[in-house]
C-alpha cells in the first residue's frame, strides 16, 4: 500500500514540476539595461 502511495505522490511531483518548468521556460526574461546619463558635452 505505501508503495502505491508513494509512487503516485512522486508522479505529481513530476508532473506538477514539469508545468512549473514549462510556464518559466516561457516567461519573458527582464533585462535591466544600465541607464546611460545624457551626454554633458552638449
Amino acid at each position: 500500500m505505501a508503495d502505491g502511495y508513494l509512487e503516485k505522490h512522486q508522479q505529481d511531483y513530476e508532473a506538477r514540476k514539469a508545468e512549473y518548468l514549462r510556464k518559466k521556460r516561457h516567461l519573458p526574461r527582464i533585462v535591466k539595461k544600465p541607464q546611460r546619463p545624457d551626454d554633458e558635452a552638449l
